[in-house]
């Protein structure tokens, strides 16, 4: 019997792509994108069970060679372009209780398309989700621009403005209230949260802050400059995510 929360990982990797086609198994150094959050939550040391759903049998089959026991089929309906991720989330969560027989506690769902996160990252967001009261955590980085300085809004009448005017006038960045950037990398949530609720911001809704990172890949730029990060980071010997 266990004595802790039972938790579950979920990844969720659509076979279509517009902006990188491909790209949840496309190389990144040596290995498909997939295998990075594969082997971050295993390294985590945190899972009873890791779950990858996918509408792509060529995705399945390598999470299979990576080592997942739960292989879930998403439905189409779940998968094309316009669909949004948290039904996804939703609907692999369920159907990993099914093949398992657990009664999940946490579920943590990873992006796949954010590879330079660490194992250590996954653990402080559990971790943080666990010893608060929090209904979910959502990971983020410090914002490169900030609405109260250098992110501005264009009106009709072509006027441009601050998008959150301080009270005060700020001249100086770094004295603006602190902000950040959801960097789409982890999402935690008790369990019974995300059963009954398909929207991510609640009033016990955390942030866990990450270091700056390597963006999430969204486009064939977004994916050079992920390599490199990694490159650089492989060399430098820097784990950080």
């Amino acid at each position: 019997m266990l004595t802790r929360p039972a938790r579950l990982c979920t990844l969720c990797a659509r076979g279509g792509s517009k902006g990188v086609p491909g790209k949840n198994i496309r190389p990144l150094l040596g290995k498909p994108l997939l295998a990075y959050s594969i082997e971050q939550a295993q390294s985590s040391g945190l899972f009873d069970h890791i779950a990858v759903s996918s509408d792509s049998q060529a995705i399945l089959d390598i999470a299979h060679a990576c080592g997942i026991d739960l292989l879930i089929s998403r439905p189409s309906v779940l998968a094309d372009d316009t669909a949004p991720k948290l039904p996804a989330i939703a609907h692999a969560a369920d159907m990993a209780e099914q093949l398992s027989g657990i009664s999940f506690d946490i579920v943590v769902d990873l992006d796949v398309t954010a590879p330079a996160r660490t194992p250590d990252a996954i653990v402080g967001a559990v971790t943080l989700l666990e010893q608060t009261a929090a209904c979910n955590v959502i990971s983020a980085h410090p914002s490169r621009r900030s609405p109260y300085f250098n992110m501005v809004e264009q009106a009709a009448d072509g006027s441009v403005h601050l998008v959150k005017p301080p009270p005060l006038p700020i001249t100086r960045r770094q004295d603006a209230p602190p902000t950040y950037d959801l960097n789409a990398s982890i999402y935690v949530w008790q369990r019974e949260w995300l059963r009954q609720h398909h929207t991510l911001f609640h009033e016990r809704t955390r942030l866990y802050i990450m270091k700056e990172t390597a963006p999430d890949i969204d486009s064939e730029l977004d994916f050079i400059l992920v390599e490199e990060w990694m490159k650089r980071r492989r060399v430098a010997g820097d784990g950080e995510g």
